[in-house]
């Protein structure tokens, strides 16, 4: 990629990466829920799960471009499937800020990030874009790759903390919250979806 192209990549990091979606609304929620700490082992699992995808994403577009970009598609009902389950599981928690369960936890951060449509389509944009006109090198596509952990965790990571800091606040509405938090994930499915 040329040193040119860094402004552009960074500017659509910041716009995708940093507004509404599946992960960084899951992020919220879970530090609103759980608070940091815990929702802090969820975000190392989305950190996890963005590291694996972005990394099969570039081997995928290394070996065979962007002629499998079609098979993405398929990404996004699996994708909103788990985010409808997820929205489902905040709306019918209890609405007690001590429950736990599971829904905070490493694995649901990985399985998160590796169904999230928005990402994985985002990382093939970028590969395509940045990358592909140029270069088909694996290390130009890997190099991509570090810079789009800035959109993926990185931004959720700034929801996380954003929630816990608002945690406080919201520990006296915490029902509308999670109606709040789940209306807005099932509204990430039907677009994933749609």
């Amino acid at each position: 990629m040329p040193v040119t192209l860094l402004p552009t990549l960074l500017l659509q990091i910041l716009v995708i990466g940093y507004t509404p979606g599946p992960a960084n609304i899951y992020s919220l929620a879970m530090s609103l829920r759980h608070g940091r700490k815990e929702a802090l082992i969820m975000w190392t699992g989305l950190l996890c799960g963005f590291s694996i995808a972005v990394i099969i994403m570039a081997l995928l577009t290394h070996q065979i471009g962007i002629a499998f970009g079609g098979y993405v598609a398929y990404f996004k009902y699996i994708g909103a499937a788990y985010i409808l389950y997820l929205a489902y599981k905040i709306y019918t928690s209890k609405g007690n800020a001590k429950e736990k369960s599971g829904d905070c936890s490493f694995v649901s951060g990985m399985l998160v990030q590796l169904t999230n449509a928005k990402m994985l389509l985002f990382d093939l944009t970028a590969f395509s874009t940045f990358v592909l006109p140029y270069s088909t090198k694996l290390s130009d596509l890997l190099e991509v790759a570090a810079w789009l952990a800035i959109a993926g965790p990185g931004g959720n990571l700034v929801w996380l903390l954003t929630g816990s800091f608002m945690k406080p606040f919201f520990d006296k509405h915490r029902r509308k919250i999670d109606t709040m938090a789940s209306i807005a994930l099932v509204i990430c499915a039907l677009l994933i979806a749609l």
